[in-house]
C-alpha cells in the first residue's frame, strides 16, 4: 500500500522539485558560501515576504509578488551598500525589516479570510504545482548555462573581487546579475523549505562539500549531490512519519553535515596517527 509512494502524482512532482531544488540551491549556494553572502541571502529571503503579502492583496500569485520584491530588494542592497556608502549589514537589516513589515501589513489588509501562510513560512513540498516545477526547471537550465559560460569570472568574484576587476571590467554587472539570480533562486525554493528555512537549503550542502574539497567546481557538484541526498531523504521520511516536509529536509541536511564533519575529523586523526598511511604498510 503505502510502500508504493510513486502512485501519487504529488509525490512524483515533489521529487522533480527535489531534483531542481538541489541543482539551483547547489549552484547558488556554492557562490553564497564562497563569497560569504549568507546574511545577504537571509535578508533577501525575509524581504521577499513583502511580495507575498502584496501578491495576496492585489490577487496575483504570491510567488510572483515575492520574486519581484526579492529582486528589487537584492538590487537595493547592492546599490545602497555600493553607491550610497551604507554598510551592507545595515542595508540588509533595513530591507529585511521593511519586507517583513510590508508583508504583514498587506496580509492584514487583504479582504476576506486570512490566508494560511504556513506553507510559505515553513515550506510545503507536497503542494508543489506544475508551474513551480516548470519554473524551477527553467531556473536550473539558466543557472547551469550562466555558471558554465562565465565560470572563471564568477570564480574570481567569489574569492577575490579585487583580482576579478583586473580580469574583467564588468564585475559590477556580474554582481547585479548574480544577486538577481540569488533572489529568484530563493523565491522559487520557498515552496520547498519556506521563508524561515530556505537559507539553510542554500548554505548547508556547500558546507558539507567544503569539508572535503576546496576546488570551486567540485564544491558545486558535491553541493548538488549533498542537497539531493538530504532533500530526497527528508522528503521520504516526512511522508512516512507524517511530519512537516521543510523542517524534515533541513533536519536531515544538518544530520548529514554532522556525520560528514565527524568523518572528516576521524580521517584527520587517523592521518596524524599514521602519517605514512598505506604506503608504510607491507601488506
Amino acid at each position: 500500500m503505502e510502500a508504493n509512494i510513486f502512485q501519487y502524482g504529488f509525490i512524483v512532482k515533489g521529487l522533480l522539485g527535489v531534483v531542481f531544488a538541489s541543482i539551483t540551491a547547489g549552484l547558488i549556494g556554492a557562490y553564497i558560501v564562497s563569497k560569504r553572502l549568507v546574511f545577504l541571502s537571509g535578508g533577501i529571503t525575509h524581504a521577499s515576504f513583502g511580495g507575498i503579502g502584496i501578491g495576496y492583496f492585489v490577487g496575483i500569485n504570491p510567488i510572483v509578488g515575492a520574486a519581484v520584491f526579492a529582486i528589487f530588494s537584492a538590487l537595493g542592497i547592492e546599490y545602497l551598500s555600493g553607491k550610497q556608502k551604507i554598510r551592507e549589514d545595515s542595508a540588509i537589516g533595513i530591507l529585511w525589516a521593511f519586507g517583513m513589515a510590508t508583508g504583514i501589513i498587506f496580509i492584514y489588509l487583504t479582504p476576506g479570510y486570512s490566508p494560511n501562510l504556513m506553507s510559505y513560512l515553513f515550506g510545503s513540498i507536497l503542494t508543489v504545482t506544475n508551474a513551480d516545477i516548470v519554473a524551477l526547471g527553467i531556473m536550473s537550465v539558466i543557472l547551469i548555462l550562466y555558471f558554465s559560460v562565465f565560470y572563471r569570472t564568477i570564480l574570481y568574484i567569489s574569492f577575490d573581487e579585487v583580482f576579478a576587476r583586473t580580469y574583467s571590467s564588468y564585475v559590477d554587472i556580474f554582481k547585479y546579475i548574480t544577486t538577481s539570480l540569488i533572489a529568484l533562486t530563493i523565491v522559487l525554493n520557498i515552496r520547498m523549505a519556506g521563508v524561515v528555512l530556505v537559507i539553510s537549503l542554500l548554505t548547508i550542502p556547500p558546507n558539507i562539500a567544503m569539508l572535503f574539497t576546496k576546488v570551486y567546481y567540485k564544491i558545486v557538484i558535491w553541493s548538488i549531490i549533498a542537497g539531493f541526498a538530504g532533500t530526497a531523504t527528508g522528503y521520504v521520511i516526512s511522508y512516512f512519519a507524517g511530519i512537516p516536509v521543510g523542517a524534515t529536509i533541513i533536519f536531515t541536511l544538518v544530520i548529514i553535515w554532522a556525520i560528514a564533519k565527524c568523518v572528516k575529523q576521524l580521517a584527520e586523526k587517523i592521518a596524524k596517527s599514521d602519517p605514512g598511511g598505506i604506503r608504510s604498510s607491507r601488506i
